[in-house]
């Protein structure tokens, strides 16, 4: 397993739109690992998308069980291909991102959604959640579009915030 190289803003890279997984094999289970190894390697980071780390493929980590206060949460998830096939209500939250290290900002976001994806193996997988864990899959889904949340504030004036503290958890 390894630590990856992270892609930061400007790169032009963070723009590309990434290709559905197509084989669902060992080399495949080995990059989850160093996605893996290298999201635990950020400060706080509760997610991770293969185009940060300049692979442009339909995969994201998301983690929020290990949050400080806890919140509804499905824990370890590995997400091949996913779509969001429902969404439900809007909600304001700040977020953060390993691109963009050295700010976060406010970005609306569906409250509630229904997930579907697959497995390292494969196999289908289907997650209704709500709240932060929604949130933190969004963005990382929107890593696989080419976006990154500042494309998403409501306003680069008033809800970009550099960050004062760079904690690692």
């Amino acid at each position: 397993m390894a630590v990856l190289d992270i892609l930061t803003y400007p790169d032009e890279r963070l723009k590309q739109v990434s290709e559905p997984v197509a084989g669902f094999d060992q080399p495949l289970r080995d990059f989850i690992k160093d996605l893996e190894e290298t999201r635990r390697a950020g400060p706080g980071a509760v997610g991770i998308a293969a185009p940060q780390v300049g692979r442009f493929i339909r995969v994201v980590i998301v983690d929020v069980s290990q949050l400080k206060k806890p919140v509804p949460n499905h824990g370890y998830m590995v997400l091949i291909n996913p779509e969001i096939t429902e969404w439900e209500g809007y909600a304001l939250g700040r977020e953060g991102c390993l691109s963009v290290p050295d700010y976060t900002g406010n970005v609306i976001r569906a409250e509630r959604i229904h997930l579907e994806a697959r497995d390292p193996e494969g196999r289908p997988l289907a997650f209704d959640m709500e709240g932060f864990e929604a949130r933190a899959v969004q963005h990382e889904m929107d890593h696989l579009d080419g976006l990154l949340f500042l494309d998403r504030l409501v306003s680069r004036r008033n809800d970009l915030f550099r960050r004062k503290v760079y904690k690692k958890s």
